[in-house]
């Protein structure tokens, strides 16, 4: 086991492997519970990561679980010690994507699909601004500045240069022919776009309107991938970004068939120098359209 510096990401790992190990020996979160004298969602909690893990009930659990071995024992210790810190994000408190954002802090790749508009971490302050000011429901000036604080902060994750994000992102036409903010917005955000595309560690990808039905008609999703950790680059975390809440799906059939839907966007759409060029060709249309 792997010692996690993200706290919000080590509950999720501590959470997963205390899981495995009561599945292991056979008991149901609810006799857990029991035996401790807590409610089960108590359980579901530290299982989901959704709450800081104590040291002391994991010796518990362990205790219960029948775990003997002194060095698994320590290192699921030491994730609880580490796991009740806080990340960059909490200082601007409850944020509705905190465990997005964590996942994504901690990712080694990220693989996204956006039908609508251009990714965040791809965005620029004023596209970012448009897009958060359109919040529904409306937020206060206070809250938009938060917003737009933290996702411009989620970008330094691409530009880390002792760990640079491996970035693949396939883009709905409709994600450049949208006018967010206003031609001069999306004249800037395009050329962004294409800057950023051609960097060694981001690749960008056009899905054309010709390109007619396909699968991710159904909506946006992200593949995440960490570089530690258990099952680290073999399976991962895809997330689904909803209007009322973020979805996180971890069961490997389900961030299988994900990977399967990414490969089939990524072999419809344009190559990234294709792509490129057909940036290109939108950002001379917004050009013309400020032409009087």
């Amino acid at each position: 086991m792997v010692a996690i510096s993200n706290p919000t990401v080590g509950r999720r790992r501590l959470g997963a492997e205390l899981r495995r190990l009561r599945q292991e020996c056979g008991l149901k979160s609810i006799e857990v519970a029991e035996r401790l004298m807590v409610s089960q969602p108590k359980i579901s909690h530290l299982e989901n990561g959704r709450r800081a893990i104590h040291p002391r009930d994991v010796l518990d659990l362990c205790a219960m679980y029948g775990v003997t071995d002194r060095q698994v024992i320590n290192s699921l210790m030491q994730m609880a010690r580490e796991s009740g810190g806080q990340g960059w994000w909490n200082r601007y408190g409850d944020l509705p994507d905190s465990v997005h954002i964590a996942l994504e802090s901690d990712a080694a790749s990220i693989h996204t699909y956006e039908p609508l508009m251009i990714p965040g971490l791809l965005q620029t302050p004023a596209y970012a601004q448009a897009v958060i000011g359109e919040t529904i429901p409306p937020l206060t000036v206070e809250q938009e500045g938060v917003r737009l604080k933290v996702r411009l902060r989620r970008q330094h994750r691409i530009y880390d240069p002792g760990r640079p994000l491996c970035l693949w992102v396939v883009l709905d036409e409709s994600a450049l022919r949208r006018v967010v903010g206003g031609p001069d917005v999306m004249r800037e955000q395009l050329e962004h776009l294409n800057t950023l595309g051609g960097e060694p560690h981001i690749t960008v990808q056009v899905l054309p309107h010709t390109a007619g039905a396909h699968p991710g008609l159904s909506g946006q999703f992200s593949l995440l991938r960490s570089a530690e950790g258990p099952g680290a680059g073999v399976a991962g975390v895809v997330h689904l970004e909803r209007f009322t809440s973020d979805v996180h799906l971890e069961k490997p059939s389900d961030v299988q068939r994900y990977r399967q839907i990414y490969d089939h966007l990524q072999a419809r759409a344009l190559d990234p120098d294709g792509s490129h060029r057909f940036i290109t060709e939108a950002i001379k249309s917004y050009i013309d359209a400020d032409r009087p």
